[in-house]
Protein backbone atom coordinates (compact mmCIF):
# COMPACT_ATOMS: atom_id res chain seq x y z
CA UNK A 1 0.00 0.00 0.00
CA UNK A 2 1.39 3.06 -0.81
CA UNK A 3 -0.94 5.46 1.01
CA UNK A 4 -0.17 9.02 3.01
CA UNK A 5 1.93 6.72 5.72
CA UNK A 6 4.23 5.39 3.23
CA UNK A 7 7.29 4.04 4.57
CA UNK A 8 10.85 4.23 3.11
CA UNK A 9 12.51 0.74 3.36
CA UNK A 10 15.95 1.39 3.79
CA UNK A 11 17.42 -1.93 4.68
CA UNK A 12 18.18 -3.50 1.57
CA UNK A 13 18.17 -0.33 -0.61
CA UNK A 14 20.60 2.00 0.30
CA UNK A 15 21.88 4.34 -2.24
CA UNK A 16 24.11 6.92 -3.08
CA UNK A 17 23.49 10.54 -2.59
CA UNK A 18 24.50 11.60 -6.13
CA UNK A 19 25.13 10.57 -9.48
CA UNK A 20 29.00 10.57 -8.86
CA UNK A 21 28.38 8.77 -5.64
CA UNK A 22 26.07 5.99 -8.06
CA UNK A 23 28.47 6.03 -11.07
CA UNK A 24 31.79 6.11 -9.67
CA UNK A 25 32.41 5.85 -5.65
CA UNK A 26 30.50 2.72 -4.80
CA UNK A 27 32.61 -0.20 -4.08
CA UNK A 28 30.76 -3.31 -5.67
CA UNK A 29 30.34 -4.69 -1.94
CA UNK A 30 27.77 -1.73 -1.60
CA UNK A 31 26.27 -2.31 -4.69
CA UNK A 32 25.62 -6.17 -3.85
CA UNK A 33 24.34 -5.32 -0.38
CA UNK A 34 22.75 -8.16 1.62
CA UNK A 35 19.91 -7.79 4.34
CA UNK A 36 21.34 -6.72 7.79
CA UNK A 37 20.68 -9.89 8.95
CA UNK A 38 22.98 -11.72 5.83
CA UNK A 39 19.92 -13.31 3.99
CA UNK A 40 21.14 -12.90 0.16
CA UNK A 41 18.70 -10.84 -1.93
CA UNK A 42 17.36 -13.67 -3.99
CA UNK A 43 15.51 -15.50 -0.96
CA UNK A 44 14.59 -11.77 0.59
CA UNK A 45 12.59 -10.62 -2.48
CA UNK A 46 10.28 -13.58 -2.69
CA UNK A 47 6.95 -12.37 -1.55
CA UNK A 48 4.03 -9.93 -2.01
CA UNK A 49 5.33 -8.13 1.45
CA UNK A 50 8.92 -8.29 0.45
CA UNK A 51 8.72 -7.47 -3.22
CA UNK A 52 6.20 -4.74 -1.96
CA UNK A 53 9.18 -2.80 0.03
CA UNK A 54 11.68 -2.52 -2.64
CA UNK A 55 8.51 -0.61 -5.33
CA UNK A 56 8.14 1.51 -1.80
CA UNK A 57 11.95 2.22 -1.95
CA UNK A 58 11.86 3.22 -5.81
CA UNK A 59 8.55 5.64 -5.23
CA UNK A 60 10.53 7.32 -2.07
CA UNK A 61 12.82 9.31 -3.88
CA UNK A 62 9.40 11.48 -4.83
CA UNK A 63 9.92 13.29 -1.72
CA UNK A 64 13.50 14.30 -1.18
CA UNK A 65 13.71 17.46 -3.88
CA UNK A 66 12.41 19.75 -0.92
CA UNK A 67 14.52 19.01 1.12
CA UNK A 68 17.19 16.12 0.79
CA UNK A 69 19.75 17.11 3.38
CA UNK A 70 21.58 19.13 1.19
CA UNK A 71 19.56 21.86 -0.55
CA UNK A 72 15.92 23.01 -0.65
CA UNK A 73 15.21 21.91 -4.37
CA UNK A 74 11.29 21.84 -4.30
CA UNK A 75 10.31 21.38 -7.70
CA UNK A 76 7.29 23.82 -7.90
CA UNK A 77 10.10 26.50 -6.70
CA UNK A 78 12.99 25.36 -8.91
CA UNK A 79 10.77 25.94 -12.36
CA UNK A 80 8.26 29.11 -11.23
CA UNK A 81 11.69 31.23 -10.13
CA UNK A 82 12.75 30.82 -14.15
CA UNK A 83 8.94 32.00 -15.13
CA UNK A 84 7.35 34.87 -14.86
CA UNK A 85 4.69 34.71 -11.59
CA UNK A 86 6.98 34.82 -8.77
CA UNK A 87 10.43 36.32 -7.53
CA UNK A 88 13.10 34.31 -5.90
CA UNK A 89 13.03 36.05 -2.38
CA UNK A 90 14.50 35.23 0.51
CA UNK A 91 16.70 36.79 2.94
CA UNK A 92 18.58 38.45 -0.23
CA UNK A 93 20.05 37.43 -3.01
CA UNK A 94 22.49 35.36 -1.66
CA UNK A 95 19.79 33.26 0.03
CA UNK A 96 20.04 30.20 -1.97
CA UNK A 97 21.76 31.65 -4.22
CA UNK A 98 21.61 29.27 -6.85
CA UNK A 99 17.79 30.07 -7.37
CA UNK A 100 18.82 33.56 -7.73
CA UNK A 101 21.26 32.66 -10.21
CA UNK A 102 18.73 30.40 -12.45
CA UNK A 103 16.26 33.07 -12.02
CA UNK A 104 18.63 35.30 -14.06
CA UNK A 105 19.39 32.73 -16.37
CA UNK A 106 23.34 33.22 -15.11
CA UNK A 107 23.60 29.48 -13.78
CA UNK A 108 26.85 27.98 -13.55
CA UNK A 109 28.02 24.90 -12.30
CA UNK A 110 28.32 25.81 -8.97
CA UNK A 111 25.30 27.29 -8.97
CA UNK A 112 22.49 24.63 -10.18
CA UNK A 113 19.79 22.13 -9.13
CA UNK A 114 22.81 20.09 -8.14
CA UNK A 115 20.66 17.74 -6.02
CA UNK A 116 17.76 17.06 -7.83
CA UNK A 117 20.36 14.92 -10.06
CA UNK A 118 21.42 12.41 -7.10
CA UNK A 119 17.58 12.34 -6.22
CA UNK A 120 16.21 11.18 -9.45
CA UNK A 121 19.47 9.28 -10.55
CA UNK A 122 18.69 7.06 -6.89
CA UNK A 123 14.90 7.17 -7.89
CA UNK A 124 16.26 5.38 -11.31
CA UNK A 125 18.75 3.05 -9.29
CA UNK A 126 15.58 1.92 -7.15
CA UNK A 127 13.54 1.55 -10.32
CA UNK A 128 16.02 -1.10 -11.65
CA UNK A 129 16.36 -3.05 -8.89
CA UNK A 130 12.62 -3.24 -8.19
CA UNK A 131 12.47 -4.43 -11.74
CA UNK A 132 15.19 -6.92 -11.47
CA UNK A 133 13.61 -8.26 -7.94
CA UNK A 134 10.09 -8.72 -9.93
CA UNK A 135 11.38 -11.14 -12.20
CA UNK A 136 12.87 -13.40 -9.39
CA UNK A 137 11.53 -16.82 -8.50
CA UNK A 138 9.00 -16.66 -5.65
CA UNK A 139 6.01 -16.57 -3.72
CA UNK A 140 4.43 -13.55 -5.48
CA UNK A 141 1.74 -13.63 -7.89
CA UNK A 142 2.34 -13.25 -11.64
CA UNK A 143 -0.19 -10.56 -11.61
CA UNK A 144 1.25 -8.58 -8.77
CA UNK A 145 4.90 -8.90 -10.39
CA UNK A 146 3.85 -7.42 -13.18
CA UNK A 147 1.95 -4.31 -11.70
CA UNK A 148 5.10 -4.10 -9.88
CA UNK A 149 7.08 -3.84 -13.15
CA UNK A 150 5.07 -1.70 -14.73
CA UNK A 151 4.93 0.61 -11.82
CA UNK A 152 8.68 1.06 -11.34
CA UNK A 153 9.07 1.18 -15.31
CA UNK A 154 6.93 4.32 -15.28
CA UNK A 155 8.38 6.07 -12.45
CA UNK A 156 11.68 5.42 -14.35
CA UNK A 157 10.80 7.67 -17.05
CA UNK A 158 8.67 10.19 -14.60
CA UNK A 159 12.25 10.48 -13.10
CA UNK A 160 14.15 10.88 -16.38
CA UNK A 161 11.65 12.96 -17.47
CA UNK A 162 12.51 15.45 -15.09
CA UNK A 163 16.21 15.35 -15.44
CA UNK A 164 15.76 15.82 -19.16
CA UNK A 165 13.46 19.08 -18.56
CA UNK A 166 16.14 20.24 -16.55
CA UNK A 167 19.38 18.97 -17.68
CA UNK A 168 18.61 17.57 -21.19
CA UNK A 169 22.19 15.83 -21.65
CA UNK A 170 22.17 13.03 -19.53
CA UNK A 171 23.77 9.35 -18.57
CA UNK A 172 21.35 6.78 -19.35
CA UNK A 173 20.99 3.47 -18.21
CA UNK A 174 18.15 0.74 -17.83
CA UNK A 175 20.10 -1.71 -15.91
CA UNK A 176 22.53 -0.73 -13.07
CA UNK A 177 25.94 -0.52 -13.53
CA UNK A 178 29.41 -2.62 -12.80
CA UNK A 179 32.95 -0.96 -13.17
CA UNK A 180 33.43 1.49 -13.71
CA UNK A 181 29.76 2.52 -12.68
CA UNK A 182 29.57 5.29 -16.04
CA UNK A 183 26.74 5.48 -18.43
CA UNK A 184 26.71 7.16 -21.63
CA UNK A 185 25.76 10.60 -21.30
CA UNK A 186 23.35 11.14 -24.32
CA UNK A 187 21.67 14.21 -25.78
CA UNK A 188 18.23 15.21 -25.15
CA UNK A 189 16.54 14.39 -28.46
CA UNK A 190 18.26 10.61 -28.28
CA UNK A 191 16.97 10.16 -24.36
CA UNK A 192 13.73 11.21 -25.76
CA UNK A 193 14.09 8.90 -28.32
CA UNK A 194 14.65 5.92 -25.93
CA UNK A 195 11.80 7.01 -22.89
CA UNK A 196 8.54 7.45 -25.37
CA UNK A 197 8.49 3.62 -27.12
CA UNK A 198 9.38 2.73 -22.83
CA UNK A 199 6.30 4.65 -22.42
CA UNK A 200 4.05 3.40 -25.04
CA UNK A 201 5.06 -0.13 -24.29
CA UNK A 202 3.88 0.35 -20.65
CA UNK A 203 0.30 2.10 -21.93
CA UNK A 204 -0.41 -0.78 -24.39
CA UNK A 205 0.26 -3.35 -21.83
CA UNK A 206 -2.52 -2.16 -20.04
CA UNK A 207 -1.24 -3.77 -16.88
CA UNK A 208 -2.18 -0.66 -14.58
CA UNK A 209 -5.69 0.69 -13.60
CA UNK A 210 -6.94 4.06 -14.86
CA UNK A 211 -7.04 5.02 -11.40
CA UNK A 212 -6.27 2.93 -8.27
CA UNK A 213 -8.50 2.14 -5.21
CA UNK A 214 -8.39 5.18 -2.39
CA UNK A 215 -6.81 2.61 -0.42
CA UNK A 216 -3.75 2.43 -3.20
CA UNK A 217 -3.59 5.94 -4.20
CA UNK A 218 -0.06 7.30 -4.75
CA UNK A 219 0.62 4.72 -7.14
CA UNK A 220 1.44 5.69 -10.55
CA UNK A 221 -1.15 4.93 -12.81
CA UNK A 222 -2.55 3.92 -16.42
CA UNK A 223 -3.86 7.71 -16.79
CA UNK A 224 -0.46 9.18 -15.11
CA UNK A 225 1.47 7.10 -17.83
CA UNK A 226 -1.23 8.71 -20.45
CA UNK A 227 -0.34 12.54 -19.11
CA UNK A 228 3.50 11.87 -18.76
CA UNK A 229 3.29 11.29 -22.33
CA UNK A 230 1.71 14.00 -23.42
CA UNK A 231 3.40 16.22 -21.81
CA UNK A 232 6.71 14.96 -22.98
CA UNK A 233 5.53 14.73 -26.64
CA UNK A 234 3.93 18.26 -26.21
CA UNK A 235 6.94 19.63 -24.65
CA UNK A 236 9.53 17.70 -27.61
CA UNK A 237 6.86 19.53 -29.97
CA UNK A 238 6.92 15.88 -31.68
CA UNK A 239 3.44 16.32 -34.10
CA UNK A 240 3.84 12.93 -34.92
CA UNK A 241 2.89 11.42 -31.70
CA UNK A 242 0.09 14.74 -31.48
CA UNK A 243 -2.78 12.08 -32.80
CA UNK A 244 -1.79 9.45 -30.26
CA UNK A 245 -1.46 11.66 -27.61
CA UNK A 246 -4.93 13.51 -28.03
CA UNK A 247 -6.25 9.89 -28.21
CA UNK A 248 -4.80 9.37 -24.43
CA UNK A 249 -6.44 12.30 -23.91
CA UNK A 250 -9.60 11.75 -24.69
CA UNK A 251 -9.81 8.20 -23.18
CA UNK A 252 -9.19 9.93 -19.61
CA UNK A 253 -11.87 12.32 -20.64
CA UNK A 254 -14.48 9.10 -21.51
CA UNK A 255 -13.28 7.42 -18.66
CA UNK A 256 -15.49 7.87 -15.56
CA UNK A 257 -12.77 7.80 -13.01
CA UNK A 258 -11.76 11.39 -13.11
CA UNK A 259 -13.95 14.91 -13.34
CA UNK A 260 -13.31 18.39 -12.55
CA UNK A 261 -13.87 19.09 -8.29
CA UNK A 262 -16.68 21.72 -8.16
CA UNK A 263 -14.75 24.14 -6.25
CA UNK A 264 -10.91 24.98 -7.36
CA UNK A 265 -10.50 26.51 -3.51
CA UNK A 266 -11.43 22.81 -2.06
CA UNK A 267 -9.17 21.50 -4.29
CA UNK A 268 -5.90 22.94 -1.71
CA UNK A 269 -7.44 21.54 0.90
CA UNK A 270 -6.29 18.22 2.66
CA UNK A 271 -9.87 17.10 1.77
CA UNK A 272 -9.25 17.67 -1.77
CA UNK A 273 -6.47 15.13 -1.85
CA UNK A 274 -6.84 12.72 -4.17
CA UNK A 275 -10.13 14.04 -5.13
CA UNK A 276 -12.09 13.33 -8.55
CA UNK A 277 -9.65 15.46 -10.41
CA UNK A 278 -6.75 14.06 -9.08
CA UNK A 279 -4.46 11.79 -11.69
CA UNK A 280 -1.69 11.68 -9.42
CA UNK A 281 -0.17 13.48 -6.01
CA UNK A 282 3.12 13.16 -4.78
CA UNK A 283 2.05 12.40 -1.01
CA UNK A 284 2.93 13.98 2.11
CA UNK A 285 1.70 13.76 5.99
CA UNK A 286 2.38 15.27 9.23
CA UNK A 287 2.22 12.30 11.60
CA UNK A 288 4.83 11.30 13.77
CA UNK A 289 7.59 13.77 12.86
CA UNK A 290 9.35 11.57 9.88
CA UNK A 291 11.38 14.31 8.67
CA UNK A 292 13.48 16.31 10.93
CA UNK A 293 16.64 17.76 10.67
CA UNK A 294 19.79 15.28 10.06
CA UNK A 295 19.70 12.27 8.46
CA UNK A 296 15.73 11.55 8.95
CA UNK A 297 15.33 14.06 6.21
CA UNK A 298 15.10 11.77 3.38
CA UNK A 299 12.22 9.63 5.25
CA UNK A 300 9.00 9.50 3.95
CA UNK A 301 6.72 12.59 5.77
CA UNK A 302 6.15 15.86 5.73
CA UNK A 303 6.71 18.40 2.65
CA UNK A 304 9.22 21.96 3.59
CA UNK A 305 7.48 23.69 0.63
CA UNK A 306 4.54 26.00 2.53
CA UNK A 307 7.89 27.29 5.19
CA UNK A 308 9.90 27.83 2.56
CA UNK A 309 7.18 30.14 0.70
CA UNK A 310 5.81 31.73 3.43
CA UNK A 311 6.52 35.61 5.21
CA UNK A 312 8.72 35.68 7.76
CA UNK A 313 8.01 36.72 11.59
CA UNK A 314 4.28 35.82 10.92
CA UNK A 315 2.09 37.26 14.06
CA UNK A 316 -0.91 34.92 13.70
CA UNK A 317 -4.43 34.96 11.94
CA UNK A 318 -5.41 33.86 8.74
CA UNK A 319 -5.52 30.26 9.88
CA UNK A 320 -1.57 29.75 10.87
CA UNK A 321 0.30 30.38 14.11
CA UNK A 322 3.38 31.58 12.28
CA UNK A 323 6.45 32.86 14.48
CA UNK A 324 9.48 32.77 12.57
CA UNK A 325 8.99 29.63 10.65
CA UNK A 326 8.45 31.29 7.46
CA UNK A 327 11.30 31.98 5.35
CA UNK A 328 10.31 34.00 2.42
CA UNK A 329 10.90 32.41 -0.70
CA UNK A 330 8.48 32.44 -3.71
CA UNK A 331 6.91 35.88 -3.01
CA UNK A 332 4.50 36.35 -5.94
CA UNK A 333 4.54 39.30 -8.65
CA UNK A 334 1.65 41.81 -8.73
CA UNK A 335 1.51 41.21 -12.46
CA UNK A 336 0.72 37.48 -11.42
CA UNK A 337 -1.88 38.43 -9.12
CA UNK A 338 -3.33 41.31 -11.72
CA UNK A 339 -3.90 38.84 -14.19
CA UNK A 340 -7.09 37.36 -12.62
CA UNK A 341 -10.36 39.45 -13.03
CA UNK A 342 -12.25 40.32 -9.93
CA UNK A 343 -14.56 37.42 -10.88
CA UNK A 344 -12.16 34.49 -11.26
CA UNK A 345 -12.46 31.87 -8.59
CA UNK A 346 -9.40 30.89 -8.94
CA UNK A 347 -7.83 34.25 -7.73
CA UNK A 348 -8.07 33.21 -3.90
CA UNK A 349 -7.00 30.31 -3.67
CA UNK A 350 -4.10 31.00 -6.24
CA UNK A 351 -2.84 34.30 -4.37
CA UNK A 352 -2.39 34.64 -0.09
CA UNK A 353 -3.00 37.93 -0.48
CA UNK A 354 -1.86 39.63 3.03
CA UNK A 355 -1.71 43.17 2.78
CA UNK A 356 -2.88 45.14 5.68
CA UNK A 357 -0.50 42.06 7.62
CA UNK A 358 2.05 43.34 9.21
CA UNK A 359 5.63 40.92 10.12
CA UNK A 360 9.11 40.61 8.56
CA UNK A 361 9.42 41.81 5.42
CA UNK A 362 12.47 39.79 3.29
CA UNK A 363 13.98 40.68 0.15
CA UNK A 364 11.28 40.81 -2.98
CA UNK A 365 8.39 40.78 -0.70
CA UNK A 366 5.44 41.80 -2.45
CA UNK A 367 3.02 40.65 0.67
CA UNK A 368 1.24 38.08 -1.93
CA UNK A 369 2.30 34.48 -1.34
CA UNK A 370 1.85 31.00 -3.00
CA UNK A 371 -1.93 30.60 -1.97
CA UNK A 372 -2.19 26.66 -3.15
CA UNK A 373 0.38 25.90 -0.61
CA UNK A 374 0.00 28.02 1.61
CA UNK A 375 1.46 27.17 5.68
CA UNK A 376 -1.90 26.70 7.78
CA UNK A 377 -1.60 24.98 11.21
CA UNK A 378 -3.96 22.62 10.41
CA UNK A 379 -1.92 21.03 7.83
CA UNK A 380 1.04 20.11 10.20
CA UNK A 381 -1.02 19.74 13.79
CA UNK A 382 0.01 16.56 13.98
CA UNK A 383 3.41 16.69 13.79
CA UNK A 384 5.16 16.96 17.51
CA UNK A 385 8.33 18.32 16.43
CA UNK A 386 10.02 19.91 13.11
CA UNK A 387 6.87 21.01 11.90
CA UNK A 388 8.47 23.17 9.52
CA UNK A 389 9.31 20.09 7.85
CA UNK A 390 6.36 18.52 7.95
CA UNK A 391 3.30 19.71 6.26
CA UNK A 392 0.98 17.08 4.94
CA UNK A 393 -0.08 19.57 1.84
CA UNK A 394 0.37 16.66 -1.15
CA UNK A 395 2.36 17.50 -4.05
CA UNK A 396 -0.10 17.89 -7.32
CA UNK A 397 1.22 16.69 -10.11
CA UNK A 398 -1.61 16.16 -12.95
CA UNK A 399 -4.87 17.72 -12.69
CA UNK A 400 -7.83 16.56 -15.19
CA UNK A 401 -8.18 20.25 -15.71
CA UNK A 402 -4.53 19.73 -17.39
CA UNK A 403 -6.08 16.91 -19.54
CA UNK A 404 -8.67 19.14 -20.29
CA UNK A 405 -6.36 22.03 -21.53
CA UNK A 406 -3.97 19.34 -23.37
CA UNK A 407 -6.59 17.91 -25.52
CA UNK A 408 -7.71 21.26 -26.26
CA UNK A 409 -4.34 22.50 -27.61
CA UNK A 410 -3.66 18.73 -29.42
CA UNK A 411 -6.89 19.48 -31.34
CA UNK A 412 -5.60 22.53 -32.43
CA UNK A 413 -2.24 21.45 -33.26
CA UNK A 414 -4.22 18.27 -35.28
CA UNK A 415 -6.52 20.18 -37.23
CA UNK A 416 -9.20 18.90 -35.13
CA UNK A 417 -12.41 20.27 -34.03
CA UNK A 418 -12.10 23.76 -32.71
CA UNK A 419 -16.04 23.75 -31.09
CA UNK A 420 -14.63 20.65 -29.43
CA UNK A 421 -11.66 22.31 -28.38
CA UNK A 422 -13.29 25.32 -26.89
CA UNK A 423 -16.29 23.11 -25.13
CA UNK A 424 -13.09 21.52 -23.19
CA UNK A 425 -11.47 24.88 -22.10
CA UNK A 426 -14.82 26.18 -21.46
CA UNK A 427 -15.38 23.78 -19.00
CA UNK A 428 -12.20 24.99 -17.27
CA UNK A 429 -13.54 28.30 -17.22
CA UNK A 430 -16.79 27.41 -15.99
CA UNK A 431 -15.52 26.20 -12.90
CA UNK A 432 -13.84 29.45 -12.15
CA UNK A 433 -16.82 31.08 -12.64
CA UNK A 434 -15.83 32.52 -16.24
CA UNK A 435 -18.11 33.08 -19.55
CA UNK A 436 -17.49 30.64 -22.24
CA UNK A 437 -15.55 31.77 -25.46
CA UNK A 438 -16.59 30.79 -29.08
CA UNK A 439 -13.73 29.70 -29.91
CA UNK A 440 -10.39 28.93 -28.66
CA UNK A 441 -6.62 29.88 -30.51
CA UNK A 442 -3.06 28.92 -29.05
CA UNK A 443 -2.87 31.59 -27.08
CA UNK A 444 -6.06 31.09 -25.73
CA UNK A 445 -5.15 28.04 -24.05
CA UNK A 446 -1.64 29.33 -22.86
CA UNK A 447 -3.54 31.84 -20.90
CA UNK A 448 -6.15 29.47 -19.54
CA UNK A 449 -2.92 27.36 -18.39
CA UNK A 450 -1.51 30.81 -17.12
CA UNK A 451 -4.56 30.62 -14.94
CA UNK A 452 -5.09 27.40 -14.05
CA UNK A 453 -1.59 26.11 -13.29
CA UNK A 454 0.20 28.87 -11.15
CA UNK A 455 2.06 28.14 -8.82
CA UNK A 456 2.32 24.69 -10.30
CA UNK A 457 5.44 24.85 -11.90
CA UNK A 458 4.06 24.73 -15.35
CA UNK A 459 4.63 28.02 -16.31
CA UNK A 460 8.36 28.24 -17.28
CA UNK A 461 8.36 24.78 -19.41
CA UNK A 462 5.20 25.84 -21.13
CA UNK A 463 6.91 29.42 -22.51
CA UNK A 464 10.16 27.29 -23.46
CA UNK A 465 7.39 24.68 -25.31
CA UNK A 466 5.96 27.52 -27.02
CA UNK A 467 8.92 28.34 -29.06
CA UNK A 468 8.42 26.05 -31.23
CA UNK A 469 4.40 26.33 -31.68
CA UNK A 470 3.36 28.27 -34.45
CA UNK A 471 0.79 30.95 -33.16
CA UNK A 472 1.95 31.24 -30.03
CA UNK A 473 3.23 34.70 -28.88
CA UNK A 474 3.53 33.80 -25.25
CA UNK A 475 7.23 32.54 -25.45
CA UNK A 476 9.71 32.28 -22.93
CA UNK A 477 12.28 34.58 -25.22
CA UNK A 478 9.88 37.69 -25.26
CA UNK A 479 8.62 36.88 -21.50
CA UNK A 480 11.43 36.30 -19.76
CA UNK A 481 13.25 38.79 -20.68
CA UNK A 482 15.00 41.99 -18.13
CA UNK A 483 12.43 43.19 -15.53
CA UNK A 484 11.29 46.92 -14.70
CA UNK A 485 12.77 46.50 -11.04
CA UNK A 486 15.94 45.23 -11.79
CA UNK A 487 16.21 41.82 -10.42
CA UNK A 488 16.20 40.13 -14.13
CA UNK A 489 18.58 41.40 -16.21
CA UNK A 490 19.23 38.95 -18.36
CA UNK A 491 16.96 37.18 -21.32
CA UNK A 492 15.90 33.86 -21.81
CA UNK A 493 17.75 32.12 -25.00
CA UNK A 494 17.74 28.97 -26.59
CA UNK A 495 20.75 28.05 -24.56
CA UNK A 496 19.28 28.74 -21.76
CA UNK A 497 16.52 25.63 -21.79
CA UNK A 498 18.95 22.67 -20.24
CA UNK A 499 20.49 23.99 -17.12
CA UNK A 500 24.24 23.87 -16.29
CA UNK A 501 25.70 20.90 -14.67
CA UNK A 502 26.59 20.47 -11.52
CA UNK A 503 30.68 20.87 -11.29
CA UNK A 504 30.86 18.03 -8.49
CA UNK A 505 29.90 15.68 -11.57
CA UNK A 506 31.42 17.24 -14.08
CA UNK A 507 34.99 16.82 -11.35
CA UNK A 508 33.91 12.85 -11.01
CA UNK A 509 33.10 11.72 -14.28
CA UNK A 510 35.25 13.58 -16.91
CA UNK A 511 33.36 12.34 -19.98
CA UNK A 512 30.61 14.38 -18.77
CA UNK A 513 29.85 17.51 -21.31
CA UNK A 514 28.42 20.79 -19.52
CA UNK A 515 25.88 22.18 -21.42
CA UNK A 516 26.34 25.17 -22.99
CA UNK A 517 24.54 28.06 -21.31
Amino acid sequence: MITKNIKTFAASCLICSGIAAAFTACSKDFLEVNKPDGEPLEEYYTTEATLNEALTSAYAPLHWPDWDNKAYNDLTVDAEIMGDDFWVGGSDNTDNQHWHRLFNFAADGNNTLATLWGDFYSGIKRCNDAIKYSGWEGNASASFRKSMEMQARLLRVYYYNILWHYYGNVPFYLENLSLPYTAQQITADEIYGKLLPELEEIIASNVLPMRWENAESGRVSQAFAMMLYAEMVMYQNDNARYLQALAFMKQIIADNSYSLNPSFTDLWKESGEWCSESIFEINYNDDQAQRDWGDAALNAGGSVFPTLCSPNGWGGGDGWDGGNDGWGFLPMRLEAYNMYTENDLRREATCWDVRGYTYTERYQDTHIWHGKYRPQSENNKDCPTSKNLNYNNNKRIYRYAETLLNAAELLLQTNGSLSEAAGYVNEVRARAGLPALNGVTIDDIFTERHLEFCGEGKRYFDLVRAEGISGATQKASTILVPDTYGYRTNSWTASKKYIPLAQSELDADPTLKQNSY
